[in-house]
């Protein structure tokens, strides 16, 4: 079973929608978070869930 961790990110309604591609990118480009969710409110303002892999390491002896 694959374990994620979440971060979201609240995106105001003033940021435009090139700004907030920009953001996300270095997120996913940086952090290796992907995109697991989007919701816009209803003033334009934008909620974002992005998702990665917690990598768990195993002992080995």
């Amino acid at each position: 079973m694959m374990d994620f961790e979440y971060r979201v990110i609240r995106v105001p309604a003033q940021v435009t929608r090139a700004q907030a591609r920009e953001l996300l990118v270095e997120h996913a480009e940086y952090g290796r978070w992907e995109l697991a969710r989007v919701r816009i409110m209803q003033g334009g303002a934008r909620t974002v869930w992005l998702r990665r892999r917690i990598i768990r390491v195993r002992r080995t002896a």
